[in-house]
């Protein structure tokens, strides 16, 4: 239990990329919230990093930091509060837990990685606001996820008023009510550390919490989506202050941002800079675009290619297009939006199962990442995509298949252009994943090298079954296969 006037620093043995926090004890200072309260600077040899701190409520003060280095760190604290100013100390931090690989990062062009190199393959899924629903839908939703084969969940913050999603949430991020109003200057410290559970519990699962931080959902409603710049920037501050050292959070700067007509392209812009400027590690950040399609159909990117997004996250039913935006911005494509498996009655969210894994294979070879929703109708109006709850759907298992497979490519593998007539992934001459997608050929000339053996297997992406190619091949090469839709192909060097 802290008492005024005293730091806490019991955290004083920290493994490698998990929180070291220091928390004290003292009276409210005007204007609690702001950003300059107290800050920190963590030194280890050349290494610097500023971290500032945040109030959690009822008189706490806490300051959090991720260490990315094994050994003994310093720490010298500058605060407004004098018992704090000037305070020092250390800790020091140890090996990594076996399953902590750290923060993911872009490690090229196509691909990320965790921060210890080890490779990360993004198997997204959203669930907008389920952190905004009772205890038991959390639950179930959690457990839902445990069961799925998703390694990356889109949430949003604000709470979300829309399709399937007209309720109240459980408690807002700010002091206040609808009927009375929000005190933008005062968050709801509740709100946040509930929000940080649910990122810990991800976390244990191995999940991502890919954070929504605006979103045009709103309608006047709640007044979330058209507040003031300064408003707005306080926010991301505190936000950042608070969850940057969660290993397992990205920064979506906005859901369908396009749709947000109060804001400017040179307001993004700033608030992007903040979120790059505020974060200490760097953690991935992306914007995601709307699809306008009646008007006629319509898409409008932001500028993927600039310094502060680190990844592209598309919103397009066309998947095929990997290629084509891997082009353009020479960064990591995840399809965060390609259509919705199941039955609702709107054009985004009544695609099959089929189609969704369909879609899921199409991007994976040509390296890109597409992501999963799920819109089935519910007598309680608990949809996936909207509120968590439950998986109904039929592709998840097939996408955990696929996951298995693109898992499984070596090390160095691309989008290959040899193997015609099939879009492959691989290492030329080494490895080959193919996809025939909607085409069905009953078989398929395989040009291979001739002084070199291999070995190939069918595979039915819906039955999700494997299939030995008798013999071993060698040189131009013909497989038969089942003539249906769906089917991939494996070849592999024998060494």
């Amino acid at each position: 239990m802290l008492h005024s006037g005293q730091l806490d620093t019991s955290s004083a043995i920290v493994k490698q990329w998990d929180r070291f926090e220091l928390a004290i004890s003292a009276p409210e200072q005007s204007d609690p919230y702001s950003d300059d309260i107290w800050s920190a600077i963590f030194k280890k040899g050349s290494q610097s990093i500023k971290v500032k701190g945040f109030y959690d409520g009822d008189g706490i003060y806490r300051l959090r930091f991720m260490p990315n280095d094994i050994g003994i760190w310093s720490y010298v604290i500058n605060s407004r509060m004098p018992e704090l100013h000037g305070v020092s100390g250390t800790f020091e931090c140890t090996a990594p837990a076996a399953n902590n690989h750290g923060y993911v990062k872009v490690k090229d062009e196509r691909h990320f990685c965790y921060a210890d190199g080890t490779a990360y393959h993004p198997f997204g899924t959203t669930c907008y606001a389920w952190i905004h629903q009772p205890e038991d839908v959390r639950r179930r939703t959690m457990n839902s996820l445990g069961r799925s084969p998703f390694n990356k969940l889109r949430m949003t913050v604000f709470p979300k008023n829309y399709s399937f999603n007209a309720t109240d949430p459980v408690e807002f991020p700010y002091e206040g009510s609808p009927e009375e109003g929000f005190d933008l200057m005062r968050f709801n410290p509740s709100f946040f550390r509930r929000l940080e559970g649910h990122i810990d519990e991800l976390l244990k699962l191995g999940i991502e919490a890919d954070l929504i931080l605006f979103h045009p959902y709103d309608e006047g409603r709640w007044g979330f989506d058209r507040m003031p710049t300064e408003a707005d920037q306080r926010y991301l501050r505190y936000i950042i202050a608070r969850l940057a050292s969660f290993r397992n959070v990205w920064w979506s700067l906005a859901n369908e941002y396009d749709f947000m007509n109060e804001k400017t392209m040179s307001q993004w812009d700033a608030l992007f800079q903040i979120v790059q400027a505020e974060d200490p590690y760097g953690h991935l950040r992306s914007i995601h675009n709307g699809t306008r399609m009646y008007e006629p159909a319509s898409v409008v990117f932001y500028d993927h290619s600039r310094d502060w997004v680190t990844h592209c996250s598309i919103q397009h039913w066309d998947v095929t297009l990997v290629r084509e935006w891997q082009r353009a911005y020479s960064k990591p494509i995840v399809i965060d939006e390609c259509l919705y498996e199941g039955n609702v009655p709107f054009r985004w969210g009544n695609i099959t199962g089929e189609e969704m894994t369909h879609r899921f294979w199409e991007a994976a070879v040509r390296g890109g990442y597409a992501g999963h929703g799920e819109t089935y109708l519910h007598p309680d109006g608990e949809i996936w995509w909207a509120k968590g709850g439950e998986l109904q759907g039929s592709s998840p298992k097939r996408i955990s298949f696929l996951r298995l497979f693109i898992e499984q490519l070596p090390e160095g593998s691309e989008p290959l252009f040899t193997m015609r007539q099939m879009e492959t992934i691989g290492i030329e001459g080494e490895y080959y994943l193919g996809y025939f997608g909607i085409h069905r050929p009953a078989y398929f000339v395989a040009e291979l090298d001739e002084k070199s053996s291999y070995l190939a297997e069918i595979i039915d992406t819906w039955e999700m079954t494997i299939t030995p190619v008798e013999g071993v091949l060698s040189g131009t090469s013909t497989i038969e296969l089942p003539a249906k839709p769906g089917i991939a192909l494996r070849i592999k060097k024998l060494h």
